[in-house]
């Protein structure tokens, strides 16, 4: 065995290896991870040079994650799931009509697909597998632990959903840090601000929103406040276009299908009018009859007009719950704050010029990465200590269907707090613990995330028990809630999870089915991907001559035509590489077609252009 050592007194210390932490924003539109290394921080690019990971996923005979996935979105709209986390730790109670589309007809909350019900927990966990193989793949190297981020406003149920989705995906989680946090931290908030700096993070995803004040206090930078809305986001913006849409074109009750090509439509409507005034929309295949119609980005304001006030409404109370007036500074995050109005409304609100500096789509995922690289150890000891908060009450229901709040909402994580409770009846020998989250007063109108029984208690006369229930949530967030019997000690405990996502055996069963076909997984999926080049060469062939053919002899379409055929005829087989290389051969062969087609390409937009013009445009 050989030791690295060094003389005494050398002034030589050892070198100490370098883990390795991923930062991951798992976001509703798109997601990805990032990392700190030696030379800084950096958001991971996948073989192609993409940073954002659509969060996509496409159930098949092979699971297609990302960019494959986004693409059947049309073409097998009942397979491929997106916006996942806005139904994570959720009920079907909690979900609108059109989020309710293309669920299962369950007792769980559950995507049907032609293979078999997927819960949004299974969904996230194959999109933060995805991004974990990316890390690996980037780095040729095991990773030690991550940092997931979550909306501040997430509650206990859809916390533990997400950890539930990163332990199926087979990653040690060291934390799940508040997304609005992890933007502090990406900014250097948490090294460049002064004890009177109090800053906001706005921060306005894909499918939620979150506002979160924080002040560096004694080298702490603590959250004050959060608020927000964990069902407000880009995607109701878009719904907003669509329903414009639905009454311009006077369509009712349309299919999923349907509402899935709206949204698309809509989708690119309002990225476009980030950058335009105005843009014309010409109707979806599926009624190619209706006229064209154009938006302008002052129509799209007003139609929107309500979302932006519900957003500043949020901001509004997180300032009050803080006790503060006014900020220092304000952060953007969150790629629907690219929104032209989102900049202008918020400058107005807070009376400064928002922080903008870094991509509000990747300002999360490198402040989780930079916080993952402390977690993991490779830390110096003198980073600042980031304390989250609770954002909603939790409390139990007692007697007459009301709560009492345990812990109030904002309380500093972790948190650890305690009381005593007594029996209403006389003689009573078990009580019923109900867990709830939420800030009002009745039981029906609070978030119920559990449900245990304390028996053993002696009978006694009603109000002579000394029942204490203690209640503790952890850095992430999570729950655990205990209920002792002071008199003869009679105690029972449990850490809530989510009652709308996986049992602990499914999960259980779900790993060892995914490390048991590992080998079969690998091998279906390169058959798909294979199938999916060829089918995509083949496609774009015939388009190509059926529009251009006439620049082919009748020898060299007969030839090209049978290279084709013969890849046709073993693109159903099983045999990887021989797909591959009858693609790859036909590739080849068709490329003197594709010469051709661009220098009749070229000529024709050349067609009547003089050459004096040509020098101009240098």
């Amino acid at each position: 065995m050989l030791l690295q050592i060094s003389e005494p007194d050398s002034g030589q210390v050892p070198q100490r290896e370098r883990k390795r932490g991923l930062g991951i924003d798992l976001g509703t539109t798109n997601s990805l991870v990032a990392v700190k290394t030696a030379s800084g921080v950096e958001v991971i690019k996948d073989a192609t040079g993409e940073v954002l990971l659509p969060s996509v996923v496409n159930f098949g005979e092979v699971v297609l994650v990302g960019h494959e996935a986004k693409a059947t979105a049309s073409s097998d709209p009942k397979n491929t799931i997106v916006s996942a986390k806005r139904l994570m730790g959720r009920s079907r109670e909690d979900l609108t009509v059109s989020q309710t589309m293309g669920l299962a007809d369950s007792d769980r909350l559950a995507f049907d697909t032609d293979f078999g019900e997927k819960t949004p927990v299974e969904v996230s966990s194959e999109i933060l597998r995805a991004l974990a193989k990316r890390a690996k793949e980037n780095a040729a190297a095991e990773v030690d632990g991550v940092v997931i981020t979550v909306p501040a406003y997430f509650d206990d149920s859809q916390r533990q959903a997400t950890r539930q989705a990163a332990e199926l995906a087979g990653l040690n989680v060291l934390r799940m840090l508040n997304e609005p946090t992890a933007a502090a931290v990406a900014y250097g908030l948490d090294e460049s601000i002064d004890e009177s700096s109090v800053v906001a993070v706005y921060d306005l995803g894909g499918g939620t929103f979150d506002i979160s004040i924080l002040r560096m206090e004694r080298g702490l930078l603590r959250v004050l406040a959060t608020g927000g809305d964990s069902a407000l986001g880009g995607d109701d913006f878009d719904e907003c276009i669509v329903d414009w849409l639905l009454k311009a074109w006077s369509l009712s009750h349309p299919t999923y299908a349907e509402q899935r090509e709206l949204m698309g439509i809509a989708r690119e409507i309002k990225e476009s009018l980030t950058q335009l005034d105005a843009i014309s929309v010409l109707p979806p295949s599926f009624c190619s009859d209706r006229e064209e119609l154009t938006l302008s980005r002052e129509e799209f304001n007003t139609l929107t007009r309500g979302l932006v006030v519900r957003t500043l409404d949020a901001c509004r109370q997180a300032m009050s719950d803080a006790g503060i007036t006014d900020v220092t500074q304000v952060v953007l995050v969150g790629g629907s704050t690219r929104m032209p109005v989102i900049g202008i409304e918020v400058a107005d609100f807070f009376g400064c010029e928002p922080l903008c500096t870094l991509d509000p789509d990747q300002v999360v995922a490198l402040g989780a990465a930079m916080q993952a690289d402390v977690l993991v150890g490779n830390g110096d000891g003198g980073e600042a200590l980031l304390l989250d908060v609770i954002p909603l009450s939790l409390g139990l229901e007692t007697y007459g269907g009301l709560i009492e709040k345990i812990i109030p909402r904002n309380s500093v994580l972790p948190v650890a707090k305690a009381q005593e409770f007594t029996t209403a009846k006389d003689g009573q020998t078990g009580l019923v613990v109900h867990v709830l989250q939420g800030e009002r007063e009745r039981v029906e109108d609070c978030r119920s995330l559990a449900r245990f029984e304390l028996s053993g208690i002696p009978p006694m006369v009603a109000g002579a028990a000394r029942i204490r229930v203690t209640f503790k949530v952890d850095a992430d967030g999570l729950l655990e809630v205990s209920a002792r019997e002071e008199i003869t000690g009679t105690e029972t405990s449990l850490v809530v999870k989510p009652s709308f996502g996986l049992s602990d055996d499914e999960v259980a069963l779900m790993l060892r089915s995914s490390q048991q076909n590992a080998a079969e997984d690998m091998q279906a999926r390169q058959l798909r991907e294979a199938r999916v080049e060829a089918e995509s060469l083949l496609h774009g062939l015939a388009g190509a001559l059926e529009a251009d053919g006439d620049l082919l002899s009748a020898e060299e379409r007969g030839e090209l035509e049978s290279t084709a055929a013969a890849l046709v005829n073993i693109i159903e087989g099983d045999d990887v590489e021989a797909i591959r290389q009858r693609t790859e051969t036909l590739g080849q062969a068709s490329l003197t077609f594709a010469e051709r087609r661009m220098d009749r390409s070229i000529k024709s937009a050349l067609s009547g252009v003089a050459v004096s013009e040509l020098d101009d445009s240098d």
